[in-house]
This record gives structure tokens, C-alpha cells and sequence, in this order.
């Protein structure tokens, strides 16, 4: 569905990735891990087309992806912020209506009825200013917004930066959810357990370059892994699956 070939990113004559390869399945979900500065959110801001690589392409159905960020989301490719990100002075409401600017008002409404059903406390604090919300609600509403335009595929950039365990176990519940619904998932996390717990498959990122990659059952027993990100303890993978 997905392919990045070979992509190479720089910020100036610093290169943040370099010679990127990774697949992501129709219907999957896949995990990117790494430390901080490893690459990660630059490979998603790549994808989305908020940056341009300097070499490599980036497939869709095997055809190229537009390097532009209005036609990555025209293609069905939505990005999740890190931080969040939420326009903290509109309503929950409002928020969600620019996340379905694309989308016809009736196509628009039954998504955002959706949306609500998936977060019921996001339906409660519809007429809310969004900045008022909590950590864990701001994060609810931004994946709604992606949710918004009926992407196939959402990338997830950090979903469980500052929240409290209680609430990152909620979150990744709702994210499970919606790949079982049908979305693609591309995710981004430094929290290598749940990352790894959730998804199809993994790829370690490590200063821009594809180290490892692998099944959650592969990457959780592989002792380079196991050192770096997950302390020695004993990972639950619920979602193993062949490579991509």
C-alpha cells in the first residue's frame, strides 16, 4: 500500500534520514521506534509531505506520492501532530470541522457522529474551547480531527507524550480500535513496550538509518533491542504478524 524507497532527509548538510526503506500493508499497523533525534517524526513529516527528501520516492498503490502536504491528505494520508497540537481557541466542534474541511457537509456530519461515539467525552465538551480540555482529551480530539476526512492511512506522531499511564492505555485502546475498524496506522513512539504490544510490525530507527526490523515477537527478543528500549522485562505482543 505504503512503500517509502531509499528516502534520504537533511536540514541543511545535516542529514536526519538516511537511505529509508519501510512497508506498510494495507490494514496494518506499524510501529516505528527509536531514541529522541533518531528520525522519527521526520520520517512522518516526509511522508505527509511537510518535507521534501533530498533522494528516494515515497509509493501509494504503487504509484508516487505527491511531495505536497494538501495532496498527501487528498490521497487519504492524514498526520497526527506531536503535542497535539489542537486549535486551543475553537470548540471541540469547530476543531473537528476543520479537520473535515475537504469532506461535504452531509459526509462531514455523519463522520463527526462517528467520531463522537468513538469519544464520548469529546461529545460532552462539544461546544468546549479546546485549550481548556485536558492532555488526554486535546490528544482524543486531535485523532478525531485526523479521523475527520476518512483517512486510509493516519499517521500517529508520539500519541502518549505527557499522559498519565491511565490515560495511554486509553488512548492505545482507541487506536487498536481504529485499525480494526480499517485504517492503516503508521505509529511513531518512544514508548517501545506499547509500541511494540500493538502493532504488526516494527522498524528500530537509529541516527536516521533502519537498524532493525521485524515482528513484535522478533524486536522484543533481540537483545540489542531488548538493552536499548525495553530494560530486560518481558514484552506482551498482541498483534504479530509476517513481514510486511
Amino acid at each position: 500500500m505504503l512503500e517509502v524507497r531509499n528516502i534520504t532527509v537533511a536540514y541543511g548538510k545535516i542529514e536526519a534520514l538516511r537511505g529509508v526503506n519501510l512497508k506498510v500493508p494495507e490494514g496494518q499497523m506499524i510501529s516505528v521506534i527509536g531514541s529522541n533525534g533518531a528520525g522519527k517524526t521526520t520520517l512522518l513529516n516526509t511522508i505527509s509531505g511537510l518535507l521534501r527528501p533530498r533522494n528516494g520516492v515515497i509509493y501509494l498503490d504503487g504509484k508516487i506520492l505527491p511531495s505536497a502536504a494538501h495532496l498527501t491528505v487528498a490521497a487519504g494520508i492524514v498526520q497526527v501532530p506531536e503535542g497535539r497540537k489542537v486549535f486551543t481557541t475553537l470548540t471541540v466542534d469547530e476543531n473537528l470541522t476543520m479537520g473535515g474541511y475537504r469532506a461535504g457537509r452531509q459526509e462531514s456530519n455523519k463522520t463527526r457522529e462517528q467520531v463522537y461515539r468513538m469519544f464520548p467525552i469529546l461529545n460532552e465538551r462539544r461546544g468546549q474551547t479546546a485549550g481548556t480540555l485536558s492532555g488526554g482529551e486535546q490528544q482524543m480530539l486531535s485523532i478525531g480531527r485526523g479521523l475527520m476526512s476518512s483517512p486510509r492511512i493516519m499517521l500517529l506522531d508520539e500519541p502518549s507524550l505527557g499522559l498519565a499511564p491511565k490515560i495511554v492505555k486509553q488512548i492505545f485502546d482507541l487506536i487498536q480500535e481504529i485499525n480494526r475498524r480499517g485504517t492503516t496506522l503508521v505509529l511513531v513512539e518512544q514508548n517501545a513496550r506499547t509500541a511494540l504490544a500493538v502493532a504488526h510490525y516494527a522498524y528500530v530507527l537509529e541516527n536516521g538509518r533502519v537498524i532493525l526490523e521485524g515482528t513484535c515477537s522478533e524486536l522484543s527478543k533481540n537483545p540489542q533491542v531488548e538493552a536499548a528500549y525495553l530494560g530486560g522485562l518481558e514484552t506482551s505482543c498482541q498483534a504479530d504478524s509476517t513481514s510486511p
